[in-house]
């Protein structure tokens, strides 16, 4: 049966390379044919974008830079792990025979003050505020990538039916002790689940928001003085089995100021609605090309001027988060203003490789979907709004990336208008026609933008995409759900459009709400 559905997967990935092939291929004939070559650089232009184009070059150029370093590396490792195997004789991680004990104590100062109480894991060895203390590498000393100690955080605000997985998945590779949940004045049984594992858990009676939940966290536990680098991990999502190791070496390099996770859409059809895997395969598509595509060659040693570090499965270097304004006035999300707050203060670089992935859960229903992506697009434009422009590579390359966002939202949305209008004659039988104005307007538009080249010209090249990513994923039913990606970029596009004025009247106090989510494991 395995047998069956691998040849079959293989097969459906060849037959939709074929056919993103063949429709290219009658595109680019149809709009030479029908006179709208014109317009041909702005529908491809709408579709992928001259960002791509140039970050995709530079990430290529990334990865052959990667792999000479690699192969540099693998030269170099007798003669590293012949004196590492000298001086693991007489290494041992202190902790290592502790008993957990649970032990819940009210809160007296720290981040959490008045307003919460904390349940913690503590042993012999260390204390209830850090057991990992004593494993913390000093500050300034090299450390290997493998003596590297992390904390994980895990804000959370009425995660029940999710909490339990993310703790699952953050126990296998952490030591419970090392692991912080923050219940921001959740209302169900979220706190009560994560103190059933045995883990830390910071109970905030008042809704601060993820951000003001991360500084409480942080704060309460002494975090950064405790580890050398804070995992932030979403209550949606779940790590993959090599996110430690991917992480760690990241960090044992000293420039690295933070690691930005790699997001991939958890997918499980059986589990969701017809609406609910149009998301998940609308944002498998987007994670995909944002990540290898554009971010790729954005977090190079060289450039380093990735404008996003996700909170959902990312970390942040202890010394650097001491110095961030984690918790600001005024802002929807925090993990926009962090990566500013890290080029701004130029604390170091943003590093992402595809060897720190985790699994997140998208939206079940387009109501949660269009407040996710107004969330995510407000923090945005607050955050530029927060921080304003500074001389440095980071803005010369953002400039240009809201250049063209702005731009393909504000063509999608026009070209939409203009199919509306075209369109229209048809749907009332030509009585549009009949107001003079109406009709000198549809002879224009028709003779440069017929109906058919403004749906043909928006439609191919991006379902194109989408056979791409069928092919890559092994996922037929990505072809079918790809009809209905362009309306999803639609709606991108509007609330990326909307959201700009708000960004300058809207007044945010970073509350959550969560959507609906799906328990078990991703």
């Amino acid at each position: 049966m395995r047998t069956a559905r691998f040849i079959g997967s293989w097969v459906a990935g060849l037959l939709a390379l074929t056919l993103a092939v063949t429709l290219f291929i009658n595109w680019l004939q149809f709009v030479l044919s029908s006179g709208a070559a014109g317009p041909t650089p702005l529908f491809l232009w709408m579709a992928l974008g001259v960002n791509l184009f140039v970050w995709t070059a530079i990430g290529a150029v990334r990865l052959g830079d990667d792999g000479v370093r690699a192969l540099l590396a693998r030269r170099a490792l007798p003669e590293r792990w012949s004196a590492h195997t000298i001086g693991s004789e007489t290494e041992r991680t202190p902790g290592d025979a502790r008993v957990l004990v649970r032990q819940q104590t009210v809160a007296a100062g720290g981040g959490g003050g008045t307003g919460s109480r904390a349940v913690t894991a503590t042993g012999g060895g260390g204390t209830a505020d850090g057991p990992s203390a004593a494993t913390a590498s000093a500050p300034g000393a090299p450390t290997r990538a493998d003596q590297i100690s992390l904390a994980v955080v895990i804000p959370a605000h009425n995660e029940e039916p999710v909490i339990d997985g993310a703790i699952k998945s953050a126990l296998r590779l952490f030591n419970r002790w090392d692991i912080y949940v923050v219940s921001d004045s959740s209302k169900d049984a979220t706190a009560d689940i994560a103190a059933e594992t045995g883990v830390n858990v910071l109970e905030l009676l008042t809704n601060r928001g993820k951000a003001g939940a991360l500084e409480a966290v942080i704060q309460e536990f002494d975090l950064t003085e405790n580890y050398d680098g804070v995992v932030i991990l979403d209550a949606d999502t779940e790590l993959d089995e090599k996110y430690v190791e991917g992480a760690r070496k990241q960090l044992s390099d000293p420039s690295v100021a933070a690691v930005a996770g790699f997001v991939v859409a958890e997918w499980k059809p059986k589990e969701r609605t017809v609406v609910g895997r149009l998301i998940s395969a609308y944002r498998d598509r987007l994670y995909w090309m944002l990540q290898y595509l554009l971010r790729f060659g954005q977090t190079w040693r060289y450039t380093s001027v990735a404008f996003i570090v996700p909170g959902f499965a990312s970390v942040y270097r202890s010394s650097v988060l001491k110095h961030l304004e984690i918790n600001p006035k005024g802002l929807v999300i925090e993990d926009f203003n962090m990566t500013f707050e890290v080029h701004h203060r130029r604390l170091g670089r943003i590093s992402m490789n595809p060897n720190t992935k985790a699994y997140c859960q998208d939206p079940f229903t387009i109501r949660d979907y269009v407040k996710q992506v107004r969330r995510w697009t407000l923090g945005f434009w607050q955050t530029v709004r927060r921080h304003g422009v500074w001389p440095s590579m980071f803005w010369f390359s953002l400039f240009f990336y809201i250049l063209e966002v702005v731009f393909v939202a504000l063509m999608l949305l026009v070209m939409v208008g203009l199919a509306l209008f075209t369109l229209l004659p048809a749907l009332t039988g030509g009585a549009v026609l009949s107001l003079g104005f109406y009709a000198a307007g549809y002879a224009a538009v028709s003779a440069v933008l017929p109906l058919t080249a403004i749906a043909v010209g928006m439609f191919v090249p991006d379902y194109v995409l989408t056979c791409v990513m069928a092919t890559i994923r092994r996922r037929p039913s990505y072809l079918v759900y790809g009809l209905f990606f362009l309306p999803m970029r639609v709606v991108d596009a509007y609330l990326t459009l909307r959201t700009i004025p708000q960004a300058w009247t809207a007044n945010s106090d970073g509350r959550w709400s969560s959507p609906t989510r799906a328990s078990g494991s991703l």
